[in-house]
């Protein structure tokens, strides 16, 4: 079977600009963000060390802001990520254990 990567993820969002000032917070990088037309722009933003990005922009989802509502991602140390994001003045709630890890 060939191989298949998850490369790109579309999150639908309201304001562009204020979700990308908040995924830049978190320590995503803007690869890129390029107007294309009145009706289209394409924001893609990758987390540190993943290999699959997410898009943000307008015209590029029929789907309805907030429909998205679980992303999962994945650190080696929950501790030292929770510890980063608070340093950021990122608002994060309590770790919580969960039976599934």
């Amino acid at each position: 079977m060939t191989d298949i990567k998850l490369e790109l993820v579309a999150v639908p969002v309201t304001d562009v600009d204020r979700a990308k000032a908040f995924y830049e917070k978190l320590g995503f990088n803007a690869d890129h963000d390029v107007t294309v037309s009145e009706d289209i722009r394409f924001v893609q933003l990758t987390p540190p060390g993943s290999a699959c990005s997410i898009a943000i922009g307008k015209g590029l989802t029929r789907m309805t802001p907030g429909a998205l509502d679980n992303m999962q991602v994945v650190v080696t140390d929950i501790e030292e990520a929770y510890e980063d994001l608070r340093g950021r003045g990122v608002e994060v709630t309590e770790i919580q254990d969960l039976p599934w890890g």
